[in-house]
């Protein structure tokens, strides 16, 4: 981004209402990882926390927070922010888009988090696909979903997301 331009903000999710987010587990497809998410307060801001437990065990291996994006207009998003704390591990943001037909595809980067809240700059450039079929970048006109997602690993999930914006 050229030092002069200024990034515009075109979503920003101030955790208001739980009711935007959908916790989804590998359970619908027969894993056995379980968690919850929560909207509590952390020095008076409003945070998402994902917290479980992620088990490889039969097939499975994730936990996540979902908000659907698709009344929103990202055709010009550039990139994501993220605020986050955690349990010293590897946490994903997954983007899916109205390109998608199976459950299972998604575009993926990582963060590391610490006990810190930290804040992370996700270009879209640096989603990655996870599957075939699939241009090799998501297009932000297309994007229909975020998650932030515990995934890959048997481990304990504990993620503190206190700011998710995408901007332009």
């Amino acid at each position: 981004m050229n030092q002069n331009a200024v990034a515009q903000m075109i979503f920003n999710d101030d955790f208001d209402d739980i009711k935007k987010w959908d916790f989804i587990s590998d359970n619908v497809m027969g894993g056995v990882s379980s968690g919850k998410i929560s909207i509590k307060s952390v020095n008076r801001n409003k945070v998402i926390a994902l917290k479980g437990k992620v088990s490889t065990e039969n097939n499975g291996g994730f936990i996540q927070a979902r908000r659907n994006l698709r009344s929103i207009s990202l055709k010009e998003a550039k990139y994501i922010k993220i605020i986050a704390r955690g349990n010293n591990e590897k946490y994903y943001i997954h983007l899916r888009t109205s390109r998608m037909i199976f459950p299972w595809q998604y575009y993926q980067t990582g963060f590391n988090v610490n006990n810190d809240f930290k804040e992370f700059i996700l270009p879209l450039s640096q989603f990655k696909t996870s599957g075939l079929f699939l241009a090799k970048t998501p297009k932000a006109k297309n994007i229909t979903s975020i998650a932030i997602v515990a995934f890959g690993k048997d481990h304990n999930a504990e993620l503190d997301v206190s700011s998710i914006s995408i901007y332009k």
